[in-house]
């Protein structure tokens, strides 16, 4: 990619989440920036792994120098491009683009989960699923390209990973709490507030939950790792649909 390229970058999300050390070459070349391959393996080695190899050094740095660089990038693009909103609404909408949820849609579009070098505790606990790993890995790969190509294309590969997020007209619609959102228009509606109904399926290391919720003939659908998830999910969907009726 170069610096006008502003499409994802992704990987072949049907790789192998058994040989994730195989697909890291791979990995790293797709993500479109010239990203040294030792910052590279560290940014998606987890403390987990590190620690059942003798302490090895692990992406936790990384990932706080990428937090910053990922907070920098975004306010600074939500500033330029809403003039009108005032300093609430603009931290209220940088708080959705960087939130764990908005992060770890990122990494699932690129594929992270697979070529995570996790220990096998966490790896068969379902974390090459869990949110906050999946957050985490996309802000120190973020730290990598820093300190591997420097600011300006760490500041462009952020945009990058946010494009499509920012241009979703349904993000900044109450989306750090949809659940509000929708009690809300519910109550517009003279309605009381909505029943979620969640249920739960797999096994205890790797379960997955379903949500449904129904608001004036309207219902959301949403899953998740967790019930919370879940029902913000279903929460989200109904809202969503309730505001194009």
């Amino acid at each position: 990619m170069n610096g006008n390229d502003t499409s994802l970058p992704h990987t072949d999300r049907d790789s192998p989440s058994g040989s994730p050390q195989g697909d890291l070459d791979g990995f790293l070349v797709s993500l479109g920036v010239a990203v040294e391959p030792e910052l590279g393996e560290l940014a998606l080695t987890h403390r987990s792994w590190a620690y059942e190899h003798g302490g090895a050094p692990h992406n936790e740095r990384l990932e706080f120098l990428g937090d910053s660089i990922l907070g920098q990038a975004v306010t600074v693009k939500l500033y330029r491009d809403y003039p009108e909103l005032s300093e609430g609404e603009l931290a209220k909408r940088r708080a959705a683009l960087v939130s764990t949820t908005a992060l770890a849609e990122v990494a699932r579009a690129l594929g992270i989960g697979a070529v995570l070098k996790l220990g096998r505790g966490e790896d068969l606990t379902g974390g090459r699923e869990k949110e906050s790993l999946l957050a985490d890995s996309v802000e120190a790969i973020i730290g990598a390209v820093y300190l591997s190509a420097g600011a300006a294309e760490a500041e462009r590969f952020v945009l990058r990973l946010m494009e499509t997020l920012l241009v979703d007209p349904d993000r900044f619609t109450d989306a750090l709490d949809p659940k509000t959102a929708l009690q809300q228009e519910a109550a517009r509606r003279g309605l009381p507030h909505p029943p979620y109904d969640t249920t739960g399926s797999g096994p205890d290391h790797d379960r997955r939950y379903a949500s449904r919720v129904t608001v004036d003939r309207v219902t959301g659908y949403g899953t998740g790792t967790s019930k919370k998830n879940a029902e913000l999910a279903a929460a989200r969907d109904a809202v969503s649909q309730l505001r194009r009726r």
